[in-house]
């Protein structure tokens, strides 16, 4: 029987991979170590680190990571024994055409465990090299821990940490002359870095450092905003895994999926630039003094497409994002609500031509057979993603032209129906569609439940539920046009349902 080698150095250097593998020259294996990563996650490893080791492969950045793991829980030992090396394999379609390839990163050096090894994350700190520091440590990473030791072996939370490398760099350094870093959080937070600079500010002024480090923070290191968007599932279920070892050539406890999509969108200046040089080889990664557009693109175009779809797709019984691309009535809903209704609706500038190459490789993304992706898990929260994602997209076209989008006005009808709870049970209402029970979980379940049994009419329910200032933080009815269109949706609805209301839209059949 024969014997299946696991991803290693010696594996790259002797080349031994399948024809199916892009191996990295193994010259990369000896890049000086530029950035100093705070995470082992697979959105990490399959976004910024992937796109760094892209630009090694072209000669640009020329530089590795070290990695920083803060969390007690998961195991170093598989990058240890595989160098940091580990396989991208990505799947997805990019102009409707599929994408399969598999790229062995080797952006990794190796993995710092912060709790035993903290002291050379510090020697790290203070090395010449070093450039950049990357960041994804959730939402709940970018908060100040008041009482954090920064001095402490290591401190606490991730800003203590980050706020220890800064200092060890400055006294190790040369004091004020020493080099600034270009810090990026990826976290998923609007302005991040902006958030993360005045925990660092804050946390030094409360450890009662000098004036001349605070001074050398806040001028000699940028922190930036950025936004990343990559769906990473991580690593596959046990079948997909062997049929891929037996693709590879090779055995990788470290190989994770990924889309092909890819953006990292950093606000910076030239310097910036300059500094973060693997920008040159990837056009997902976008460095530019305003990255508004990028975040309003993702929100109402991918975000608000999912959110105003989601509840239309549940009641025609069709369970996946993937399979909805394949129904001719969906379909062609969710490219007229991307393209028609939002893209014009963005309550921002937007270049006409960037919104539209934004909105087909939403589509794309949409087409993936490799990631499946359940319309009913899009409708939590689903009150409060269309309040944040739809609203001001909604309100900013009308204004606009005058008139109310119907693709977006079906969507809101769908939501008012899908929210019909019909039967509770433990705290959760379920509502049904297509004889199937399905759970609302929302947190105004209850509210829409009392509303249905109170007002079963269309028009009144309809203008009831727009005009619950509470829940959209405005009269949604004062909006000419708006209760009447989704009322009329929502009667057709009623009494045709989903896919034959879709169907009379679709064939330009809309409501008044």
């Amino acid at each position: 029987m024969q014997t299946i080698p696991t991803l290693s150095e010696a594996l790259v250097r002797a080349g031994a991979a399948s024809a199916a593998v892009r191996l990295p020259d193994p010259a990369l294996l000896a890049l000086p170590e530029r950035v100093l990563q705070f995470g082992t996650g697979v959105l990490l490893r399959g976004l910024p680190d992937f796109l760094i080791d892209q630009a090694n492969r072209q000669g640009i950045f020329n530089g590795r990571a070290v990695v920083v793991k803060s969390t007690s829980g998961g195991d170093v030992a598989a990058f240890e024994r595989q160098g940091g090396l580990y396989t991208v394999c990505v799947r997805g379609i990019e102009d409707e055409r599929p994408v399969h390839e598999n790229v062995v990163c080797a952006a990794i050096s190796r993995v710092l465990v912060a709790r035993t090894q903290w002291a050379e994350v510090l020697r790290v700190a203070a090395s010449p090299d070093l450039a950049v520091v990357v960041s994804n440590t959730t939402e709940v990473g970018l908060v100040l821990d008041a009482d954090d030791d920064v001095r402490a072996q290591p401190p606490r939370s991730f800003p203590g940490k980050l706020l220890a490398v800064l200092l060890a760099r400055y006294e190790a350094l040369g004091g004020a002359a020493a080099p600034g870093l270009v810090i990026v959080p990826t976290e998923l937070l609007s302005d991040n870095g902006t958030l993360l600079r005045g925990i660092l500010a804050e946390l030094a002024e409360r450890q009662g450092m000098s004036p001349e480090f605070r001074a050398w923070l806040a001028e000699a290191n940028t922190v930036c905003n950025s936004l990343v968007d990559r769906i990473v599932p991580g690593a596959p279920d046990a079948a997909a895994r062997a049929a891929l070892t037996q693709e590879l050539g090779y055995d990788d406890e470290l190989l994770l999926m990924s889309e092909a999509y890819r953006l990292w969108a950093i606000e910076g200046d030239e310097q910036v630039r300059r500094v973060l040089s693997f920008e040159q080889a990837d056009a997902g990664v976008i460095v530019q003094p305003d990255i508004t557009q990028f975040k309003e693109l993702k929100l109402r175009l991918l975000n608000g497409t999912h959110s105003l779809g989601c509840g239309l797709a549940v009641l025609c019984g069709v369970p996946t994002v993937g399979e909805a691309m394949h129904d001719p009535l969906l379909l062609g809903y969710l490219q007229g609500l991307l393209l028609a209704d939002l893209l014009p609706g963005i309550p921002y500038p937007v270049d006409e031509k960037v919104g539209q190459r934004f909105g087909l490789q939403v589509l794309d993304r949409f087409r993936n057979p490799a990631v499946e992706h359940r319309w009913l898990a899009i409708t939590l929260n689903y009150s409060a993603k269309l309040r944040s994602r739809v609203l001001p997209d909604l309100l900013h076209y009308v204004a606009r032209f005058g008139r109310v989008p119907h693709y977006v006005a079906l969507g809101l009808a769908a939501y008012l129906l899908f929210m019909r709870g019909q039967r509770e049970e433990g705290g959760t209402w379920y509502g049904e569609a297509q004889g199937q029970e399905y759970p609302i979980n929302d947190e105004q379940a209850g509210y829409y439940a009392a509303l249905w049994q109170r007002l079963p009419e269309p028009a009144a329910l309809t203008a009831a539920a727009l005009g619950h200032e509470a829940l959209w933080d405005t009269d949604l009815t004062t909006v000419p046009g708006l209760a009447d269109m989704v009322s009329s949706f929502l009667t057709q609805l009623l009494r045709e349902g989903a896919a034959a209301t879709l169907a009379a839209v679709l064939r330009g059949r809309v409501a008044a």
